[in-house]
């Protein structure tokens, strides 16, 4: 069922063209780039089962490191899988668990055993005295000794022969800090803010973090015979870029991985987005250049030299290593900086929806049919405000039969108080007394565990009716038009989403066939941080591919737009719509409408000002970033992708 959604790409190195040792002259460890996370994983578990087979054959034991986190959640299904399918035996392998929070029960639901129980050794036939993960249990002055015993017996295996690690976005290996020392060994240690953070929406809370945990040190890990680091998505794009091209130094841990002679990266597209054979491939090797890879270099070249795109010279060109742009292409430059002047000022409109009557040969979107049934699918309640607003507002005004579907009920990221609040609200205005009730309610939670279905039931409550009043302050119909798929697989009461099923697809099928849609806007936003976002553009592009053959598919157009973390680079825009400064204000008064999600939300991710913020600095800046192109000025300006469904 699963869809390879990726983003759309064109150009890039030429096939052949150039040998490898060229093309990766800037890599410093060898790494493989993979279309998806599951063909990454999956071959990162042949190297693994390769390796135990080796073993086997050998009579001999084959001793595995093995990460945690989110990071090994897809290699660990992959060798369940190949255990179930294909018959790897785990029975002659011993695992070494990376680390553990300290102090945790191994029974929690956010221990390092219990995770890695559940997604892999639980599966397998290794035999459990062959199971070594950090105790999170013991009296902390119990904790070095056994730090010193997990080390003697890692070294009466003769150490590690493949170490799989992940990296979290400062470089942290397992819970190695930025700062810490390549000679350190297994130990407890302090847990930075930022590890803290990136682990709160799993503890339900920054509160309930441990401080502390226990890792293996770096000396322990390049002691491995070999090393596996996999990585995957756009978050991790920066941190794979200095691991991999940057120099070494303590502030990256990961970078120290520089120095072992058997070790490779294996990531995939959204991870390795920013390596240079990725993001600037003239600068190792020659190129195929279709039109919108030229557009990617032209608008690279005007920010290195600091100048709009028609004042670029051919000096320009030739002193940035483009001269095989010119040379391949045919072209002078000044026709090349007219092609993607037109091409980029080409995806302006005022007209979203499309502008009838009107020659609509160079705008973004065709003119009939008029008026357009649009459908927005909206991730959470509030991303189509967040990151559309301005947008949805002029489909609306312009008369266009617009719909939005919010994907899931975001019932999670809505704080207990806020619960409260509402509900003591209702009391005051006459409604039946529930307070004490619900009061209750929270005062039973239980650390680590899923919230009362009755409690996300409330907070689901509170979220649909502040979309709904931010549809009808867009001028929607609230009883028509917006429409709640609660899709199944985020309902489990906490961060971790159960996986994608056909109970989710037949909703959004179900909807689809109802509206029939000449326009469809969805998140294509892959760095949302918890994974929901990326669940939900699978959920409509299976939706999509399983009713491909009825007839008002194949006219039916798709935008991506991007979530609250991020803006699509402008080399990729097929579509900017302006926004004057009195729709910037509507748009955050729409937002407003979002008050459980305003002041402070329970999961801001890195960035912690309220969304409104979030979404008009982005929009500003894209603004800026088209009138510094040389383009016209304008207050803000909301991009959209362009995806062809079907040549996925």
């Amino acid at each position: 069922m699963e869809r390879n959604y990726k983003l759309p790409k064109e150009g890039g190195l030429e096939p052949g063209a150039d040998p490898a040792d060229i093309i990766r002259k800037f890599e410093k460890i060898y790494t493989n780039i993979y279309e998806n996370e599951a063909s990454g994983a999956m071959y990162v578990a042949r190297e693994i089962a390769g390796c135990i087979r080796e073993k086997q054959s050998a009579g001999e034991m084959c001793v595995l490191g093995m990460t945690t986190g989110k990071s090994p959640v897809g290699l660990f299904r992959a060798l369940v899988e190949l255990h179930k399918k294909e018959g790897l035996s785990f029975h002659n392998v011993v695992i070494f668990s990376l680390d553990e929070f300290f102090p945790i029960s191994p029974k929690e639901l956010q221990s390092r055993n219990y995770s890695m129980h559940e997604s892999l050794l639980d599966h397998i036939d290794i035999k459990p005295e062959n199971i070594h993960i950090p105790d999170g249990t013991l009296l902390q002055d119990k904790v070095e000794t056994f730090c010193r015993d997990y080390e003697a017996l890692i070294e009466q295996y003769d150490g590690i022969d493949l170490m799989v690690l992940g990296t979290g976005v400062q470089g942290q290996i397992g819970f190695n800090e930025p700062g810490t020392y390549t000679n350190t060994r297994t130990r407890l240690v302090a847990l930075g803010n930022e590890s803290r953070k990136a682990a709160a929406s799993i503890f339900y809370g920054i509160n309930y973090v441990p401080h502390k945990a226990i890792t293996m040190g770096l000396r322990t890990i390049l002691d491995a015979k070999r090393i596996i680091l996999i990585a995957w998505g756009e978050e991790k794009a920066y941190v794979v870029k200095e691991l991999v091209e940057g120099e070494r130094q303590l502030l990256v841990p990961a970078t120290c991985l520089q120095e072992h002679q058997n070790m490779e990266v294996v990531v995939d597209e959204g991870a390795a987005s920013q390596l240079t054979r990725i993001r600037t491939p003239w600068l190792v090797g020659r190129c195929l250049w279709p039109k919108r890879f030229i557009r990617t270099a032209v608008l690279w070249l005007c920010e290195q030299v600091d100048k709009p795109i028609l004042k670029l010279t051919y000096q320009d060109y030739v002193d940035n290593r483009l001269g095989q742009l010119l040379e391949i292409s045919g072209m002078a430059y000044d026709e090349i900086n007219i092609q993607v002047f037109n091409d980029l000022q080409h995806t302006i409109t005022g007209w979203p929806g499309g502008k009838p009557n009107a020659d609509d040969s160079t705008r973004p979107e065709r003119a009939q049919p008029f008026p357009k049934r649009v459908l927005i699918f909206s991730p959470h309640p509030d991303d189509d405000v967040i990151s559309m607003g301005g947008t949805f507002r002029r489909l609306i005004t312009q008369g266009h039969d617009v719909h939005v579907a919010y994907e899931t009920s975001g019932n999670i990221a809505v704080h207990d108080d806020v619960v409260l609040q509402t509900i003591d609200t209702a009391r005051e205005c006459g409604f039946e007394d529930k307070y004490d009730e619900v009061k209750a309610i929270i005062a039973g939670k239980r650390k680590g565990e899923p919230e009362p279905l009755e409690l996300r039931k409330l907070k689901g409550s509170i979220r649909r009716a502040e979309a709904k009043a931010a549809c009808r302050h867009m001028g929607l119909n609230d009883r028509t038009n917006v429409h709640f798929l609660n899709l199944p697989f985020y309902e489990t009461g906490g961060v971790k989403k159960g996986l994608l099923t056909e109970n989710d697809i037949s909703r959004v099928v179900k909807l689809l066939q109802e509206l029939k849609p000449d326009q469809i806007y969805a998140a294509g936003d892959l760095s949302d941080p918890h994974g929901t976002h990326r669940t939900c553009i699978e959920a409509v592009i299976e939706a999509m591919y399983q009713i491909q053959n009825e007839p008002w598919v194949k006219d039916c157009r798709f935008w991506l737009y991007r979530g609250a973390w991020q803006e699509w680079d402008l080399d990729m825009v097929d579509m900017a719509v302006p926004l004057s400064p009195d729709e910037v204000v509507q748009k955050r008064h729409a937002i407003y409408r979002h008050l459980s999600q305003k002041d402070v939300m329970p999961f801001p991710g890195e960035d912690k000002r309220e969304f409104w913020q979030r979404a008009e600095e982005r929009t500003q800046n894209t603004a800026r970033m088209y009138d510094k192109l040389g383009m016209a000025e304008y207050q803000a300006i909301e991009v959209f992708v362009r995806l062809d469904l079907f040549k996925l």
